[in-house]
């Protein structure tokens, strides 16, 4: 009780009620007889009023003050001391020790001492990871690191799940960590851009929330060969099911590193907790959010994935079901081009699913006047016989330009379409200029009204596709087909191209022109089942 600031302690039984000080005063007037009991016990009872009133401010503030100097501890481990042996039975008090042991670990792994030089040192760790990745893409891949957009999405990548595990720690939730995604970052990245760089920002990622997590090392021994599994089992994405497959080989590869550190740590596998393992399986599952999430970065970023190159180089796309039934003769001159085009640039180091889009979809402008172009012309009509050579090369030139605005109205990616602009480079549709020298000698001509308007090929792709557009074209030409006959041809059309230094951009050597001859004359000597002379 408080009286003028006094504090004195009292049992709440001494304590009178209004109903308890009426028993009292009737038990007091009980032996007197010259009183008027009834009447003075109603008098007290309507003037008895309390003089002891319930502070709730004050009876809060003790209670805060009584729950805060309550110990929260059971005991105490000293230093040294040891909590549990091999083989000795764990009961509840050293259970109870061990969880606070577990607690105190990982309180300690995430701060240790004054919280703003916790967060400097955050900040150091992290800022030297990105500094090295930017030194690493300064050096490496100067494409990407030019593009503003294309760093700012791997930065978004790496911010993303960092963040998640920084919000997973605070939360505590999930009370088990594993059961984040990690492999989702290497994948994304592999698909959006190389395995190289993948590999390089996985580790990074992983050495950072190293920092982050209790038993590092183990964390970081789970989550690098699983991402190093993730990037080997999509390095040739060709089938939506890798996905899948990638997903139970990453799985297996967490059970066995989990089975060894479990033989490490246990010894035994009867000891083994299985259930510890679920984390893992979880974490594989939400792996596969990374499908839906690079169709978002495709849309956000602008870029194309091994994904939409395997859609696009469907038959039965859009765009090419129309050319198969509008231009016939252009689709299959296409299906091969692609088909050659896409072994050379496997052989030698390339991006054959863009090589076989681009081939594909390179001349889809001719389907605008597909009679021009001779590979659709079924009967001896030709209709360039009634026109001026100029115009006539207009028309197969106009053929380039056609085809970027009907893959602009289609919603192709610009890696295609970078394929219709340089198949033809800068060259001249030589049959027509030759033939206007040749009728009109006298005459001066712009030689530019029958030259291509470029570019040149900037890429081994679009290199290895103007050399096999040009192969497969001229190869049709051959009467009588045979190893000579189709050696010279592609030995005259690739030397044509160097001297008109239509290559001198695409980044291939003289050693890959060698290759990609090679390959060339054997594939269309096994399409013009020629025999070889053994």
């Amino acid at each position: 009780m408080l009286n003028k600031n006094i504090a004195t302690e009292k049992n709440i039984t001494d304590v009178f009620t209004k109903e308890s000080a009426l028993k009292y005063c009737e038990q007091q007037l009980a032996d007197r007889r010259d009183i008027d009991k009834v009447f003075l016990l109603d008098l007290l009872a309507e003037r008895l009023l309390p003089n002891l009133n319930y502070d709730e401010r004050i009876t809060g503030k003790l209670e805060k003050e009584t729950v805060e100097n309550l110990s929260i501890t059971r005991g105490m481990v000293q230093a040294g001391e040891v909590i549990v042996t091999k083989g000795s039975v764990v009961n509840d008090d050293v259970f109870q020790k061990l969880q606070s042991y577990k607690k105190a670990f990982e309180d300690n792994a995430r701060v240790n001492g004054n919280f703003n030089l916790v967060l400097l040192g955050r900040f150091l760790l992290v800022g030297l990871a990105i500094t090295l990745l930017v030194v690493f893409l300064y050096l490496f891949r100067r494409d990407i690191y030019s593009d503003n957009r294309l760093v700012g999405l791997i930065l978004l990548v790496i911010t993303a799940m960092l963040a998640t595990l920084s919000l997973a720690i605070m939360l505590q939730w999930p009370e088990n960590l594993y059961f984040i995604p990690y492999c989702i970052v290497p994948i994304i990245i592999r698909i959006l851009f190389d395995t190289r760089l993948a590999l390089y920002i996985h580790l990074l990622v992983v050495l950072i929330a190293g920092f982050f997590v209790p038993n590092s090392f183990e964390f970081a021994y789970y989550e690098i060969t699983a991402g190093m599994v993730s990037i080997y089992t999509i390095k040739n994405l060709i089938r939506r099911e890798q996905f899948l497959i990638s997903a139970l080989i990453i799985t297996a590869s967490y059970f066995v590193a989990f089975l060894g550190i479990s033989f490490i740590r246990q010894g035994s596998i009867s000891s083994i907790e299985w259930v510890d393992f679920l984390p893992f399986g979880a974490s594989v599952v939400l792996t596969l959010l990374a499908y839906p999430l690079i169709y978002l970065f495709e849309k956000i970023f602008g870029l194309t994935s091994d994904i939409t190159l395997i859609e696009l180089t469907n038959t039965n796309a859009p765009l090419l079901r129309e050319m198969a039934f509008t231009a016939p003769g252009t689709f299959q001159h296409s299906l091969q081009v692609a088909n050659l085009a896409e072994n050379a640039i496997y052989s030698i180091g390339g991006n054959s699913l863009l090589v076989r889009a681009g081939a594909l979809y390179h001349d889809i402008g001719k389907m605008e006047n597909p009679l021009f172009f001779i590979e659709n012309q079924i009967s001896s009509f030709n209709p360039h016989d009634k026109l001026p050579y100029e115009e006539s090369a207009q028309i197969i030139i106009r053929h380039v330009s056609k085809g970027l605005e009907m893959a602009r109205k289609a919603n192709l990616p610009d890696i295609v379409s970078d394929f219709i602009r340089t198949h033809h480079g800068n060259t001249r549709v030589d049959y027509f200029y030759q033939s206007f020298l040749k009728n009109f000698p006298e005459k001066l001509i712009d030689e530019n009204i029958f030259r291509y308007p470029g570019p040149i090929p900037f890429s081994k792709e679009t290199g290895v596709l103007m050399l096999a557009d040009s192969v497969e074209a001229a190869s049709r030409s051959l009467k009588e087909p045979d190893e000579k006959s189709i050696s010279d041809l592609v030995d005259r059309i690739v030397k044509y191209k160097l001297d008109q230094d239509q290559l001198k951009d695409s980044d291939i050597t003289l050693k890959d022109i060698e290759t990609i001859k090679t390959i060339f004359k054997r594939m269309l000597m096994s399409i013009y089942h020629v025999r070889i002379d053994y």
